[in-house]
């Protein structure tokens, strides 16, 4: 499926020797040709950075042209001196951009505790406004460089045909370690062409994050940086979007959120299997997400699917330990679809068959099932292998 930069969008990404590395970009570039409709979401952690706290303080909003991001230093923890970092940076890439200081939102990603070096951040806008570009290429860039650890970019996108109207979306994120609901080291841009109006845009990436991004976790560390914007510059063209046009929008940004945040544990540090978690049968939503992000979040679990083990015991104990009501008699669990555990006790199967469908795959499927009611929750998470230990040791020193 080809990913198409929507209307009025023009992408880079550039090396501006934040990382050491001249071959990976390290800043990212983008800017609508008209004043866009922005919305955010971010990190819960009460140690946020610079780049947060100013986006915060500009979303939602109705007239925002350009998004700088660097990776390679978060700006977080930096004080007062990062703020006014933070702000030069967007008064930086708005100038380039033909914009007024406050049209500009800022994203960091990388070491915290360290200042920008701002005049690297300053030639590094000068290059890429030189590179925007509307192109697949310019996207890729994009992708690239706002990378830390991550092994691969991550990029989504959906094209909808709407009241005669064509409406792309495309996305692009970051993150592979340090993810952890709600929001987190993640950073993703979601851009669009379709109308919207600010409150609007605002509840739909509200609403989306919950499913996605906020359904992610790698080893359960909520970071200081976690952003999801969100841009809609109304290039398609028509009025802004209402009834089931914006219901039909809602399930595409929904996807491509989803796709994105999938992506993250899938490309956790030295992640071996992506773990899709479904939970079903709860009294409510909150309580099935409650228990699916503690079995996502125990190392035990964790270690057991990278070892290709099928210890229904380490599920069912998490699941105990989440702090949620329920009839112990009553838990099923399911492994890549075989049977493990059924109405609280052990079954038959044969563990040598289970353990060789986890090890033959890069996905695993855990089902757990309860019968306390009829809500569910999806969570998606990684195991955890020594090259974690290993990468996270030495990304420092």
């Amino acid at each position: 499926m080809s990913v198409l930069v929507p209307k009025g969008f023009l992408l880079a990404g550039v090396h501006c020797r934040i990382k050491s590395d001249p071959k990976k970009p390290d800043l990212a570039l983008v800017m609508s040709e008209v004043p866009a409709v922005a919305a955010g979401v971010y990190t819960q952690n009460l140690v946020r950075a610079a780049p947060v706290e100013l986006d915060r303080s500009r979303t939602p909003s109705d007239h925002i042209r350009a998004v700088v991001v660097n990776a390679g230093n978060a700006n977080a923890c930096t004080g007062t001196r990062g703020m006014d970092d933070a702000r030069k940076m967007a008064e930086l890439a708005a100038a380039v951009c033909g914009a007024a200081p406050e049209e500009a939102l800022v994203m960091s990603t990388g070491i915290i505790g360290q200042f920008l070096p701002m005049d690297k951040i300053e030639q590094g806008i000068t290059a890429a406004a030189v590179k925007l570009g509307s192109k697949p290429t310019d996207l890729a860039a994009a992708a690239r460089a706002i990378m830390t650890t991550d092994l691969v970019p991550k990029v989504a996108g959906r094209t909808l045909e709407l009241d005669g109207r064509t409406i792309q979306i495309v996305g692009i994120a970051k993150g592979s370690g340090m993810i952890g609901p709600n929001m987190a080291t993640m950073l993703a841009l979601v851009l669009t062409d379709a109308p919207l109006g600010p409150e609007s845009a605002q509840s739909l990436l509200c609403d989306v994050a919950d499913e996605s991004f906020n359904s992610i976790s790698v080893e359960g560390h909520v970071s200081t940086n976690d952003t999801l914007l969100l841009l809609a510059n109304g290039e398609a063209g028509g009025p802004v979007l209402a009834g089931s046009g914006l219901s039909a929008f809602h399930q595409s940004l929904g996807d491509v959120c989803i796709e994105l945040a999938r992506a993250i544990p899938d490309d956790g540090e030295g992640a071996t299997h992506l773990i899709t978690i479904d939970v079903a049968g709860c009294a409510d939503r909150e309580a099935a997400r409650r228990i699916a992000k503690t079995i996502a979040d125990s190392a035990l679990v964790k270690t057991a699917i990278a070892g290709s083990d099928p210890n229904w015991g380490r599920i069912v104990s998490a699941a105990g330990y989440a702090g949620v009501a329920f009839d112990p008699a009553g838990v099923s669990l399911k492994i890549n679809g075989f049977l493990l555990y059924d109405r609280g006790a052990p079954t038959s199967f044969d563990a040598q068959q289970v353990s060789e469908s986890i090890r033959a795959n890069r996905e695993t499927h855990v089902e757990l099932a309860f019968l306390e009611g009829t809500a569910h929750a999806r969570f998606w998470t990684c195991d955890l292998t020594a090259e974690y230990v290993r990468i996270n040791a030495d990304y420092h020193t």
